[in-house]
């Protein structure tokens, strides 16, 4: 009897429920159900409508039921550093999204309080102002810790708003700058350092951990964080280099053990939990440039017309894909237009240097892993729906000098399942 699994992999813009097996020898996968996600305003605040979501979730699982029949096991990944606070069973809303600037008079505080350095040595963890640490200070700031009993990570929450059950998973714990990059654990020390209550930070959940039951299908713990996913399902050859192109990119190396020396701390590189492994990588803005600037520009034309454009202009600016001003502008075009010495009003110009700063940001990132590895790889695989991308392609495998193998599969709810048929009570 084929065994089904059912993976449902939900990012900043859109989330799929994607059903799998092996067959022959091979996994198979069918995806079931597709729906729109993104961020929404409220009260000034920028924030997510996690009611929206559980909607969505629920609705492709009984579609899922309802093509498939019996489902072995699901479960259900996201970006990280956005989480649920609740008191007992009571949600404390808004659930905050990241790229709100909700943290930035808190970040010194916390600096204060413990160096940015020492925070980097207990957890390896990159810098970046909507990291969970500095999301829960702000929080704390406000009073809206105040008889809180658990803040939960979206998936987390998702998860338990379907089974009654509360986890904690590693994978995801480690976006939140407060693990400890040692033992694998909520680093307590720093956790009182900052005040923050110690009972907001109980012992970690291991990816392929089973967490109750809906609707007669176990529930279980992939690597929630979908980047930890994603690059479970790279078929890589060897321990190679991988971009995960999405909202962001991701672009980054397994290793066997967190690195949180000076160097990497200067390269802004990040240590976080993969399956059996660590995860050093770099967040990179990513598509989101390109997606604000089509809304602008020109969101009639599809994504081959506009790289067309892009490969047909002669634009020679750039631009730093990692400054703060591209994280959440009112207008990404006036982002640009701040960024660049040049001036351009051509659609084909903006996306050409989006697409050019994008490929020499990953040239300086390897750059940068290499000298802090001292290791060189010959090898970039690239997956989400920025391999898609051919002519950013090309312009990755001449900016790196790597041999770049674009793989436009969802890496994410590949690695989802095969963590899901890993687990052993399956």
């Amino acid at each position: 009897m084929i065994k089904l699994y059912l993976s449902i992999d939900i990012g900043a813009s859109s989330g799929r429920h994607i059903v799998g097996w092996l067959e022959d020898g091979a996994l198979q996968t069918k995806e079931v159900y597709r729906f729109p996600n993104g961020v929404t305003e409220r009260d000034g605040r920028l924030t997510w409508d996690i009611a929206e979501l559980m909607f969505h979730v629920k609705h492709g699982i009984d579609k899922a039921l309802d093509e498939f029949g019996a489902l072995v096991s699901f479960s259900i990944d996201t970006w990280g550093c956005d989480y649920v606070l609740l008191r007992g069973d009571q949600e404390v809303w808004p659930c905050h999204a990241y790229r709100d600037n909700r943290t930035e008079t808190v970040i010194p505080a916390v600096h204060e309080k413990v160096p940015f350095a020492e925070l980097y040595a207990h957890t390896g963890c990159q810098f970046q102002p909507f990291n969970t640490i500095y999301q829960l200070c702000d929080d704390l700031g406000r009073g809206r810790l105040e008889g809180v009993t658990d803040f939960l990570m979206a998936p987390e929450y998702l998860l338990w708003k379907l089974t009654g059950v509360k986890a904690k998973e590693y994978t995801n714990a480690t976006t939140t700058g407060l693990v400890n990059a040692q033992t694998g654990e909520f680093d307590l020390e720093l956790t009182e350092k900052l005040g923050l209550p110690a009972h907001l930070f109980p012992r970690l959940s291991q990816p392929g951990t089973a967490v109750g039951e809906y609707k007669g299908i176990k529930a279980v713990l992939c690597a929630t964080h979908d980047t930890a996913s994603a690059v479970e399902g790279i078929p890589m050859d060897g321990e190679q280099l991988y971009i995960s192109s999405g909202t962001w990119s991701l672009l980054g190396v397994k290793t066997p053990r967190p690195r949180t020396d000076e160097k990497s701390m200067a390269a802004n590189y990040s240590n976080e939990g993969g399956v059996g492994c660590n995860r050093y990588q770099k967040n990179i803005m990513g598509m989101w440039m390109v997606n604000r600037l089509r809304s602008e520009l020109c969101p009639d034309r599809t994504f081959p017309e506009i790289v067309a454009e892009a490969e047909a202009s002669a634009f020679d600016g750039t631009v730093d894909t990692n400054a703060q001003i591209f994280l959440a502008p009112e207008s990404m075009k006036a982002a640009f237009d701040a960024s660049l010495d040049k001036k351009t009003e051509a659609a084909g110009d903006y996306f050409r240097c989006a697409y050019r700063s994008l490929a020499l940001s990953y040239r300086d990132a390897i750059r940068e892993l290499e000298e802090n590895t001292g290791r060189t790889y010959d090898k970039l695989y690239i997956v989400g729906g920025g391999a898609k991308n051919g002519f950013l392609n090309r312009l990755t495998e001449e900016a790196t000098g790597k041999t770049v193998i674009a793989l436009p599969i969802e890496a994410t709810a590949l690695g989802n399942l095969k963590i899901q048929m890993a687990a052993s009570f399956t």
